[in-house]
């Protein structure tokens, strides 16, 4: 078994695929959920299979706001079942299955009324802390704390003193999504799950009723290929209905697009050493930090124009800006925003006119013989999301199947992740490298980092900074084509790394550098290697436009012209 995606692996993957083998399990879309499931159904010894049209993350999976938690809000409207079930899988996701991607992140709750306030606060963040001890993975977070506004204007400086009377801080963790969805894809494959991005399904078979496997194209070759399954999972997130389409089979649910946008803004913007939440009209606002940066979101509006690519308008960002800078004793401007990015979350459609009050819970269920879907649900609950689709699942199949065993199998880079922590600096003396450097490798690829020391030790120009994107190193970039399954400069640089929106030129000056290195990993020739770096410009200025557009059909007319439309 392969611990990579790597070009090889890939098409090993698509000719096993195509090869007329039936599999037990196909999964459909290799987002958080797609991948999740995956490896859900390999780890219980089911032959399987998982194909993404695009990349891995590459739609809802790496646009949040990169938290993991249980969603104070969903506890405001008494759905404690669901918030029960995202606090333990937090625990899980911090202390067994992701330590090296998942860690701890403070948050102040600002509070405006005098008395009231700071009880009913107060209680609600107390239940939610019981609540994560009570599931038994409280992961040792620390218990939230009261704070007079003297106290929070010293964790928070950048306050305006009149915006608060007092605070209270708390807990939850944070993520790189795009950085989690790929490796559990990769630990699936780990598994023995052949696992295949850039694959289309086009369509559907049938004997009778019954579905029994897809129509794929690789849309590298555009070489098209049967895969036959006994049972597959439509795993596909806010193209679910589209997909349903494709069998002719609308099913008992619809699925729709809510629109969140985010802001990136460098980290000496806003003096701060801890986050914050805030109280909107709509919903709540998040100030993340977020390495040498913090992440300001998110919206919540409906969308209904192309998936692929959801656009962020100028009044989004205004938006955002408002909000935050009506607390803020020295506001954000335009010029401040390094980068922006749009997502869209898959809501159970139905409840509510209002897309902040439609469900994040999830359904699975057999819309066809041989054929599950499951929709809805939050990033955090992606593996019980996972597991349910496979329980739904394995009814079709005969015989004993295991049950799930994914809240016992860490994700690769894991196992080893504390003891190479705690050797950093034996680590970075032996390597050439800063220990700060070793550090941002640890806690990125956890204990996988030796492989990128092994490139650097064969290689040691891969241990120099990326030019353009100095906080990453060449190896990194190597790396994301070999081990990672980036087949496009665009995956690079806006998904296996955050350049996209972390550069302050959002990875224009890196894109030749980086394409240079994953040119050979991939056999591009230099016509190839210009045309991805063209690409990726196009994508930069075309995302550029449709933020200073008013509305959401101009915006996403501009960023559908962007090149990277088709990819």
């Amino acid at each position: 078994m392969s611990s990579g995606l790597s070009p090889q692996d890939r098409q090993a993957a698509i000719d096993t695929l195509a090869s007329g083998r039936e599999l037990d399990l196909l999964v459909i879309g290799g987002g958080v959920v797609g991948s999740g499931t995956a490896l859900d159904a390999v780890t219980r010894g089911l032959s399987t299979g998982l194909i993404e049209q695009r990349d891995f993350a590459s739609g809802t999976s790496s646009r949040s706001s990169k938290l993991i938690h249980g969603g104070l809000r969903y506890l405001e409207m008494l759905d404690f079942g669901l918030v029960r079930e995202a606090l333990r899988e937090r625990g899980l996701l911090l202390t067994r299955l992701a330590p090296h991607l998942v860690r701890p992140v403070p948050f102040l709750y600002p509070l405006t009324h005098r008395v009231w306030e700071r009880g009913y606060v107060g209680s609600g963040i107390a239940l939610y802390d019981a609540m994560a001890m009570q599931s038994g993975t409280g992961a040792g977070l620390p218990h939230h704390r009261h704070l007079s506004r003297r106290q929070a204007l010293r964790l928070m400086p950048s306050l305006r003193s009149s915006a608060l009377t007092g605070a209270v801080q708390y807990y939850d963790a944070q993520v790189d999504d795009a950085r989690h969805t790929m490796e559990i894809a990769r630990t699936a494959a780990h598994y023995g799950a052949h696992v295949a991005n850039r694959v289309a399904a086009v369509g559907f078979l049938r004997q009778g009723e019954r579905v029994t496997g897809v129509r794929a194209v690789d849309k590298l070759t555009d070489r098209e290929f049967e895969v036959h399954a006994r049972q597959i999972v439509n795993a596909t997130g806010v193209w679910t209905d589209d997909t349903q389409a494709m069998v002719g089979e609308r099913g008992q649910f619809h699925v729709r697009a809510s629109k969140g946008i985010h802001l990136v803004v460098p980290r000496d913007r806003i003096h701060s050493s801890t986050g914050l939440i805030l109280r909107t009209e709509k919903s709540v606002l998040f100030v993340i930090p977020w390495g040498r940066h913090w992440i300001l979101g998110t919206t919540d509006t409906d969308w209904n124009l192309d998936k692929a690519h959801p656009a962020a308008t100028r009044a989004d960002i205004d938006y955002i800006l408002d909000h935050v800078n009506r607390v803020l004793a020295t506001p954000l401007t335009h010029e401040d925003v390094e980068g922006v990015y749009a997502g869209l979350r898959p809501l159970l459609a139905g409840e509510s006119e209002s897309t902040s009050k439609l469900s994040r819970e999830h359904v699975v269920a057999h819309s066809a013989p041989g054929l599950v879907v499951v929709a809805g649900g939050k990033y955090t609950t992606y593996r019980v999301m996972a597991k349910d689709a496979v329980d739904e699942a394995v009814q079709g199949l005969d015989g004993r199947i295991p049950a799930s065993t994914t809240e016992t199998i860490p994700l690769l880079g894991a196992v080893g992740f504390q003891a190479a922590w705690n050797q950093r600096h034996t680590l970075a003396a032996e390597a050439g490298l800063h220990v700060a450097r070793v550090e941002h490798l640890l806690r990125r690829y956890g204990a996988l980092t030796q492989e990128l020391l092994d490139l650097v030790a064969e290689r040691p120009e891969l241990g120099e900074p990326l030019e353009g994107a100095e906080d990453h190193l060449k190896a990194e970039v190597v790396y994301a084509a070999s081990h990672e399954g980036a087949l496009h400069l665009t995956d690079v640089l806006t998904r296996r790394t955050r350049i996209s929106i972390e550069a302050w030129d959002r990875g224009v000056s890196a894109a030749p550098a980086a394409a240079a290195l994953v040119a050979p990993v991939l056999g591009w020739d230099e016509a190839r290697q210009q045309s991805e770096v063209d690409i990726y410009l196009g994508r930069v200025e075309a995302e550029r436009i449709s933020q200073t557009m008013p509305d959401d059909e101009t915006a996403d007319e501009a960023r559908r012209s962007g090149p990277d439309s088709r990819i």
